[in-house]
């Protein structure tokens, strides 16, 4: 009994934690008004973009960032998937798109626009192998100062 009590703790807690992608853009931005955060906007290729794939699996999904991002960042993916078992509902995909026209005209893979919580740009970036999620943390802070 006691193993199971400790058990369900640390899955509570390893919930509590955890970041959190929004659903929509618009949940990001209403998150960032009410938490007075900035919001992380990631265009990807998840299944067809191998830099956007190492950027999720080395920096998005590790520990560090997600630590710091829980308490720090409101996170939003414009996912934009080819393989027809992962595409997205078409409201989501359009919701994308127009944040593609708006914040990512030209097109890249994968970029990641850091913005205050009036979805005014404060800075760009890609991602380069080099960084540790640290680096990436501190990069994407110094947008925000």
């Amino acid at each position: 009994m006691k193993k199971l009590l400790l058990i369900a703790l640390c899955l509570c807690c390893g919930v509590i934690q955890a970041q959190e992608w929004q659903n929509t853009f618009d949940d990001a931005v209403k998150l960032a008004n009410e938490e007075d955060k900035p919001i992380v906007l990631v265009f990807s290729g998840s299944d067809w973009c191998p830099p956007c794939i190492r950027l999720k699996r080395n920096i998005l999904d590790s520990e560090d960032f997600k630590k710091y991002a829980a308490d720090n960042y409101v996170l939003y993916n414009a996912d934009f998937p080819k393989k027809k078992k992962n595409q997205l509902e078409q409201d989501k995909l359009n919701s994308n798109k127009s944040l593609a026209e708006q914040y990512n005209p030209k097109g890249h893979f994968p970029l990641v626009v850091v913005m205050d919580k009036q979805k005014s740009v404060l800075g760009k970036t890609g991602f380069n192998r080099k960084n540790s999620p640290q680096e990436y943390i501190s990069l994407l802070n110094d947008f925000i100062k």
